[in-house]
């Protein structure tokens, strides 16, 4: 049986760059050799794509610069009957080498943030149609943006934190209004929070009014749309990974991420311990230290969100829990999580190569659910108009 080829894409026009870079190569490092054939697809911070040898090894990353100029560009076309990783063929001297095509099985896509886990390439992959792991685009655009994602919690009934948002033009046009009603409906102390963004980038609490005006100035530099929650006080910060699709899904251990200051910030999650190990490098008790009523409450609501979203492939969810009442709410879910939380499957006895093999697995049974779908729909209408029964009509639609 011949292995399938693999495009593992990573990096990106977002401000988790740097974390996806390490997630893609965890991909890499870890996925089953004799299973599949790995295709490296670097995507620059300008949004070039390159792919290549010297693309696999993380310490070539030290000097980008020296590394693109060793890589190939290369792009994704959106035409079905493709199914291949163009590479764009160098020019030296008169001669000109021949477009090269590389094609692919699967995409593995390993982003954080915009350009890459919003939904976006998950559009270039269905136009592509390769399967390819994690959400579609609904799931992916709906996880990413926060104040879609709480509607969408809320109206279901899931527990959630109060919040408001505002767009920044509003902000700017009505800034005493926003801030007034920030202070009567949510309070003190609240987080400000881009609403397209993760990582804990750009994330800021507010204790006061003069908190609160620094932390929306950081915010909007970040997004146009911004959200306002109340905080929650003494709480610990509770975990769950989901993996599935359909209605076929199972849910990790939970683990409980330890903060050094107020919430879990981006040097909480990838800078206290080795930066080469992505999310594995927070500090965290695994199992969370809760009872197992609580953990069985938590792992159905990650089930619950992930369902709701129409996720697929694998998920984390993350929540905050009260520690004197107890009482859950659901922070977010992450449909691309950090080092795609294999080390929340690792106690359940899933390795970090046998997830990689179950998330492609599922995207391929996710590609040939929707390929069961018909696309097209034979009709005269066009021979009709040609032959000039159709003029100036309107078209309803």
């Amino acid at each position: 049986m011949s292995k399938k080829k693999v495009a593992v894409i990573f990096g990106g026009r977002s401000v988790e760059h740097e974390v996806s870079v390490i997630t893609g190569i965890q991909v890499i490092e870890n996925i089953d050799k004799n299973k599949y054939d790995v295709v490296p697809v670097y995507v620059s911070k300008s949004g070039d794509w390159y792919t290549g040898e010297e693309l696999l090894d993380i310490k070539n990353y030290k000097d980008i610069n020296n590394l693109l100029s060793k890589s190939k560009k290369a792009f994704l076309s959106p035409v079905p009957s493709i199914k291949a990783l163009i590479v764009i063929p160098e020019k030296k001297g008169f001669f000109k080498k021949d477009v090269e095509y590389i094609p692919i099985d699967v995409i593995f896509p390993a982003f954080h943030g915009a350009h890459g886990e919003d939904g976006t390439m998950q559009g270039l992959f269905e136009l592509a149609d390769i399967p390819y792991v994690g959400s579609g685009v609904t799931g992916s655009a709906v996880g990413m943006d926060k104040i879609i994602m709480k509607d969408i919690f809320k109206a279901n009934g899931l527990p959630i934190v109060n919040y408001i948002w505002f767009t920044r033009d509003e902000y700017e046009k009505n800034k005493d209004s926003i801030v007034q009603k920030i202070e009567s409906q949510i309070g003190y102390p609240s987080f400000v929070k881009p609403a397209n963004l993760g990582s804990s980038i750009g994330i800021g609490k507010a204790k006061n009014t003069e908190d609160l005006l620094n932390a929306i100035e950081v915010a909007t530099k970040y997004d146009r749309r911004i959200i306002v929650e109340k905080a929650v006080e003494n709480c610990i910060e509770i975990n769950c990974s989901v993996i599935g699709f359909d209605n076929d899904f199972i849910s990790s251990v939970c683990e409980q991420p330890i903060s050094i200051e107020e919430f879990l910030s981006f040097d909480d999650k990838y800078m206290r311990g080795s930066s080469s190990k992505g999310m594995k490098s927070t500090v965290r008790k695994i199992p969370a230290p809760i009872s197992e009523e609580k953990t069985k409450e938590i792992k159905d609501l990650s089930i619950d969100a992930f369902r709701m979203l129409d996720c697929s492939g694998v998920a984390r969810i993350d929540f905050l829990v009260e520690k004197d009442s107890m009482k859950v709410y659901v922070n977010e879910i992450n449909t691309i999580p950090g080092s795609i939380s294999f080390y929340l499957w690792e106690p359940c006895g899933i390795k970090f190569k046998e997830l990689i093999d179950k998330l492609i697995e599922i995207a391929i049974k996710r590609h040939d659910e929707y390929n069961k779908n018909i696309y097209t729909f034979d009709t005269a209408l066009l021979a009709k108009a040609s032959a000039g029964a159709i003029t100036g009509g309107k078209v309803n639609k």
